[in-house]
C-alpha cells in the first residue's frame, strides 16, 4: 500500500491565523506537531515512510521538506498549478506507477494534510482492513456517524444493506451530497443512513484508472503520457473535484464507517471542539484573561486580549488582525476572506511574518520609501545571492553571527554591528553559525516592494519566488 497526503490547500477558514502563505496543514494548533506532522505520524502506522507520498505545489515545497525531513525529496510532488483534488490524484498514481514501480493491484490510501484523527491505533486497523475490501475492486469511501446537523460537511447516502468483511461492515455508496442548509442536514442526521464524507479513500490504481477512463476521459488521456509529460501538461487538467469526477458517477464506491473521533478543523468551530476547556468551558492560547467569559475560543499571539460577559464567542488575533465572531458562524469567515481579495488587502494571503527555506522575515513597519523587516535566518543557512534595482539595505546584526558578501568584498558581522548594500550591488546573506541570526533590515529607496529582486544563484533552486 501506498499512501497519499494532499497538502496544497490555502484553509482560508481559519484566517486570519492561516493564509494562503502559510495554511493551517503546517500549523500547530492542538499540539507541539503540525497537522502534516499529525498525519504522516498516522500514516506511518500503517506504512513504512518510504511509501508516503506528499502533494503540494511549489510554494509549499519547504514547509513540507522542514516538518517531513525523513520524506525523500523526490516523495514531494509539485503541482504546477491548482487544478482539484482528481487531477492531484491521477497525478500521483502515475508516479507510483512509473517513479515506484507499482503494479495497478497496488493500493493508494488517499488523505487529506489537515484534520484530527484519534485514537490513531484503531484508524490503523480500519486502513489495514480496506486494504483487502479494495483488492475486490471497490472504492472506499470513510464515512463518519454525524452526531449533529453540521452544514460544514459533505454527506454520504449509503444503502441500508450492508456487507462485511473481517466483522469490518461496508455499505454500497448511493450519493453524494454537498453541504447542505440546516434543515436539510437535520433530515440526514433523523434518517440514520447519511454519513460524513471524510474525504478519504482507498483504491487499487487498477480499479481508480477504469473510473477515469469510463467517466472523465480528458484525465484518463494524460495517464497515457510518462510522469514528465503529465506535469508539464497538468494546466490542461480539468478543475475538478475527485467527488465530482469518479465517485459520484462509479458504480463501485462503498462506504467504510469510522467508529473513532475525527475532525477537519474546517472552521474556528471546529477547532474549538478539539481543544481541551477550562472549567467555564473556554478555551484560550497566548496571554488571555476572561472574565465572566464562558464557551468561548480566545487566541491571541502578542497582545493581552482581556474579556468581560462573552459567551459562546469566537476571539482570533494576530499581528495584523482580529477575528470576532459567534460561535456558529465560522464558515462565514470565506466571505471575509473573499472580501479582502476584491480591496486587494495583503491581509488576505499574507501574513506579516514570511517563511522561506532558510528562515523568515516579519514586518515591522513600512510606509512610503521604506521597510524595516527582522530576519531570522536558521544555522547554516544562506539567501539567495541577489541584488535590488530600486532600493538599499541596511543590515544591523541583533543575535548570532553573519556572513556576508556585498560585491567583491566578504566580511563576517556580530551582535551590534551592521553592513551596508547599496542599490544594484550583489550581495549575499549567510548564517555560517549553530545559532539562529537574527538581524534587523532597513530598506530605503523609491521602490520596496519583494519583487524588486534580481536572483543570481540560490541554493534551493528557486528563480522568481520573492526574497
Amino acid at each position: 500500500m501506498k499512501a497519499i497526503i494532499l497538502a496544497g490547500g490555502s484553509g482560508t477558514r481559519l484566517w486570519p491565523v492561516s493564509r494562503k502563505n502559510y495554511p493551517k496543514q503546517f500549523l500547530k494548533l492542538n499540539g507541539s506537531a503540525s497537522l502534516l506532522q499529525q498525519t504522516a505520524e498516522r500514516l506511518t502506522k500503517t506504512v513504512s515512510p518510504e511509501d508516503i507520498i506528499v502533494i503540494t505545489n511549489n510554494d509549499y515545497k519547504f514547509h513540507v521538506k522542514s516538518d517531513l525531513d525523513f520524506l525523500p525529496l523526490e516523495h514531494i510532488i509539485l503541482e504546477p498549478v491548482g487544478r482539484n483534488t482528481a487531477p492531484a490524484i491521477a497525478l500521483g498514481i502515475k508516479y507510483c506507477v512509473e517513479k515506484l514501480g507499482c503494479s495497478e493491484d497496488e493500493v493508494i490510501f488517499i488523505s487529506p494534510s489537515d484534520h484530527v484523527i484519534k485514537p490513531a491505533g484503531k484508524f490503523a486497523r480500519y486502513i489495514n482492513l480496506s486494504e483487502k475490501i479494495a483488492k475486490a475492486g471497490h472504492i472506499i469511501t470513510f464515512g463518519i456517524k454525524p452526531d449533529r446537523p453540521e452544514t460544514g460537511y459533505g454527506y454520504i447516502k449509503v444503502r441500508s444493506r450492508n456487507s462485511e468483511f473481517r466483522n469490518q461492515k461496508y455499505f454500497k455508496a448511493e450519493r453524494f451530497t454537498e453541504k447542505p442548509d440546516a434543515k436539510t442536514a437535520t433530515r440526514y442526521l433523523k434518517a440514520g443512513d447519511y454519513y460524513w464524507n471524510s474525504g478519504m479513500f482507498a483504491f487499487c490504481i487498477k480499479t481508480m484508472i477504469e473510473g477515469f477512463q469510463r467517466h472523465v476521459p480528458q484525465i484518463a488521456k494524460m495517464l497515457d503520457m510518462s510522469f514528465d509529460e503529465m506535469a508539464a501538461n497538468f494546466k490542461k487538467m480539468p478543475d475538478i473535484s475527485i467527488d465530482y469526477a469518479v465517485m459520484e458517477k462509479s458504480d463501485k464506491v462503498v462506504t467504510v464507517p469510522l467508529d473513532i473521533y475525527w475532525n477537519d478543523i474546517g472552521s474556528w468551530d471546529s477547532l474549538y471542539d478539539v481543544l481541551d476547556k477550562d472549567k467555564n468551558g473556554n478555551v484560550s492560547a497566548g496571554d488571555v484573561l476572561p472574565i465572566d467569559t464562558r464557551n468561548t475560543l480566545i487566541i491571541g499571539e502578542k497582545r493581552l486580549i482581556s474579556t468581560i460577559g462573552l459567551e459562546d464567542c469566537l476571539v482570533v488575533e494576530t499581528d495584523d488582525a482580529i477575528l470576532i465572531a459567534k460561535k456558529g458562524e465560522a464558515q462565514k469567515v470565506k466571505d471575509i476572506v473573499n472580501t479582502l481579495k476584491k480591496r486587494g488587502r495583503r491581509e488576505a494571503s499574507e501574513h506579516l511574518t514570511t517563511y522561506r527555506p532558510w528562515g523568515s522575515y516579519t514586518i515591522l513597519e513600512e510606509g512610503p520609501r521604506y521597510k524595516i523587516k527582522r530576519i531570522v535566518v536558521n544555522p547554516y543557512e544562506k539567501l539567495s545571492l541577489q541584488m535590488h534595482h530600486h532600493r538599499s539595505e541596511h543590515w544591523v546584526v541583533v543575535s548570532g553571527a553573519a556572513k556576508v558578501a556585498i560585491g567583491d568584498k566578504k566580511i563576517f558581522i556580530h551582535e551590534n554591528e551592521s553592513a551596508y548594500v547599496p542599490k544594484s550591488t550583489l550581495h549575499r546573506l549567510e548564517n555560517p553559525g549553530k545559532v539562529p541570526l537574527e538581524m534587523i533590515e532597513v530598506q530605503n529607496g523609491e521602490y520596496v516592494g519583494e519583487d524588486d529582486i534580481v536572483r543570481v544563484e540560490d541554493h534551493y533552486g528557486r528563480k522568481h519566488e520573492k526574497l
